[in-house]
């Protein structure tokens, strides 16, 4: 069990990033294609990507955890959302912070060589590991980045969403049940080991994530107080959302809800299940903003959406109806 024990003023200073990064990312992705079973949403993705990773790619599966926590690439490269951007941060990162972070993973003992003369800080070993990064960000999120970034918008907007209609604390109770719970001042959380933390008036970092099932983590910097510790939150919760982050050629025929409601319809209402305007509902579905706010304009009339408008803009969400014939929880 993971405790985070919080202050008034770490709720005060608490919340939502839009991404962890994509280095981060892609190193959760690699962690995700190494799962045996489970992670339903992801399996598509999985026969879409094996065996795309090159030889180039091995320096960072190298460093793949064979038990306990990964590498922290967050801490290393940074929170962008742009591979590149990640590639130099890495390529900059303190000799330090990397020997810290290589020494922390228990992994296969036949890459200790390898791994060695990395945290030893040998400039060839990082350039290597920078190489394998972005070859792997390619084979892995890059052919989905621009769905999985619709997703994280999603979710954030969401969480804004719960923290405007019931505070920092609404926000907390409502993240992932029913693996994490809050009994303030302190938040549970499901964790392979029991790990108390007090954030020290720093505050949370809720971070969204992409390539994560049914799990949640704590980055930290143990040797820096200033850093503010990030809590990485599955922003893909069930087969809906993943179908919507990697399609395939298109919809099964044996699939219910196109049956009802015509294939491109049924589309527009598991986008809209993430909350959405007009202008990114067109975007996921490919068609234009005219030919999509016409399908909005049908399924509002069968009561399975609202929309409301702010500023010059609109949202579009599911309602009860909706959500329980997207197998969603109505409540």
């Amino acid at each position: 069990m993971l405790r985070i024990h919080f202050t008034a003023e770490d709720l005060a200073r608490t919340r939502v990033a839009g991404t962890i990064g994509a280095a981060a990312e892609t190193y959760y992705s690699l962690e995700m294609l190494g799962r045996r079973s489970g992670a339903v949403p992801f399996h598509r993705w999985r026969g879409e990507v094996t065996g795309r990773l090159a030889q180039d790619a091995g320096p960072l599966t190298a460093l793949l955890p064979a038990r306990g926590p990964g590498l922290d690439l967050l801490a290393l490269a940074g929170d962008s959302p742009d591979i590149d951007h990640a590639v130099d941060g890495l390529l900059r990162a303190p000799r330090a912070r990397v020997r810290r972070e290589v020494e922390a993973v228990a992994f296969d003992p036949a890459h200790t060589a390898w791994a060695r003369s990395l945290a030893e800080g040998d400039g060839g070993a990082r350039r290597q590991l920078a190489a394998a990064l972005a070859a792997c960000h390619r084979a892995t999120v890059a052919p989905y980045w621009s769905a999985c970034r619709s997703r994280l918008d999603a979710v954030r907007a969401q969480h804004a969403r719960t923290f405007l209609d019931g505070g920092v604390e609404g926000l907390l109770a409502s993240l992932c049940p029913p693996l994490v719970r809050w009994r303030a001042p302190v938040l549970e959380v499901q964790y392979p080991r029991p790990v108390e933390v007090h954030l020290g008036g720093r505050g949370l970092v809720l971070a969204p994530t992409v390539f994560s099932w049914r799990e949640l983590s704590l980055l930290y910097d143990p040797y820096d107080d200033e850093a503010v510790p990030r809590l990485t939150v599955p922003a893909v919760t069930g087969p809906e959302a993943g179908s919507a982050l990697w399609p395939g050629p298109g919809l099964p025929d044996d699939d219910p809800l196109g049956t009802l409601l015509g294939r491109t319809r049924a589309a527009a209402l598991r986008v809209v299940a993430e909350g959405v305007g007009t202008t990114e509902l067109a975007r996921r579905l490919g068609v234009t903003p005219a030919a999509a706010s016409q399908h909005a304009k049908a399924l509002r009339g069968a009561g399975l959406i609202t929309t409301s408008r702010r500023g010059g803009s609109v949202l579009h969400v599911t309602t009860a109806l909706g959500r329980e014939l997207l197998g969603a929880p109505t409540s």
